[in-house]
């Protein structure tokens, strides 16, 4: 099962909303901020459906699409509101619209999972990222996990990293299944997921038979094999999948992947299997892997 969720109650939307648009005030125009403002009053007040979808078509025209770069301060202020909240990769424009969506919201939740699903289903890809960003923010996640699904279902690699990095929402609502639908996922897109939050919390064996199988497809084809596929590879292995780590650290695999495997024993001794453990033990340069940025594992092309 997956963990407790930490998610936002309906009743903290407001202060959401507050801290949203001081967000925003403090890097628009007086112009621009206006309009926000205006537009999210008015959503407020009458929370219509065609004025949600202007207002939400209208924000990057009306804000500029800059990124938001949060500080320090912003982002411990992120965290005090949502445990897991991560605006690091949020754009001004994105930013709207997840306060104008959370302002639409008048607390019926079928209403509110239908309208979602109509809006996932007919945006463009700028307005999808905006939205499952804020699946970390909007009411009723366990209704909305069918729609976040389709997020790392998607082909396009700017879509399913709006769900799956800096993310508490797939952490927290999906099964093991979509968890590792997930992590594999990330592979065939050439992203990363050293982004990807609680991932050394669900490390699981039916993950590290996926990802060994597919290590052996690659080996076989003469394909690249990105380092990070070992990060969640090594964790639980069976006998059979222990027989492939161990090729991999006798010369099968670059030298990256060795480190990143080395890596993994050196910080989940108790998850990894013993004679790969061992095997990491004899290498001199093993201790030098466990000093290393989980985020140098990622893909050379990513």
């Amino acid at each position: 099962m997956y963990p407790q969720h930490h998610h936002l109650s309906p009743s903290s939307i407001p202060q959401a909303i507050h801290l949203l648009g001081a967000w925003l005030q403090a890097r628009l125009s007086a112009d621009a901020y206006a309009w926000f403002d205006t537009e999210l009053r008015g959503l407020l007040a009458k929370p219509e459906q065609a004025r949600w979808f202007k207002a939400l078509g209208m924000a990057p025209r009306k804000l500029g699409k800059a990124d938001l770069l949060p500080s320090t301060a912003e982002l411990q202020a992120a965290q005090n509101l949502r445990q897991g909240l991560d605006p690091t990769e949020w754009s001004v424009d994105q930013t709207a619209r997840m306060a104008f969506t959370l302002a639409y919201y008048q607390g019926d939740e079928t209403d509110f999972v239908q309208q979602m699903g109509m809006l996932v289903d007919t945006s463009e890809i700028n307005e999808l990222l905006a939205i499952f960003r804020g699946f970390a923010l909007f009411p009723h996640p366990q209704a909305l996990e069918p729609k976040a699904r389709e997020a790392i279902r998607s082909t396009m690699r700017p879509v399913y990293e709006a769900m799956s990095h800096r993310h508490p929402y797939p952490f927290e609502f999906f099964d093991e299944a979509a968890w590792n639908q997930m992590i594999v996922k990330a592979f065939f897109l050439d992203s990363s997921i050293w982004q990807i939050q609680g991932i050394d919390q669900r490390y699981n064996a039916d993950l590290s038979v996926i990802l060994i199988l597919l290590v052996q497809e690659r080996w076989a084809a003469g394909r690249f094999i990105a380092p990070e596929i070992w990060r969640c590879a090594v964790p639980h292995a069976n006998a059979d999948g222990a027989a492939v780590i161990l090729q991999a650290l006798a010369g099968k695999s670059a030298e990256r992947e060795q480190q990143m495997i080395a890596k993994m024993c050196q910080h989940f001794p108790q998850l990894c299997p013993p004679e790969v453990v061992a095997a990491v033990q004899a290498h001199s340069w093993a201790a030098q892997a466990s000093r290393m940025e989980w985020s140098a594992f990622a893909s050379a092309s990513y």
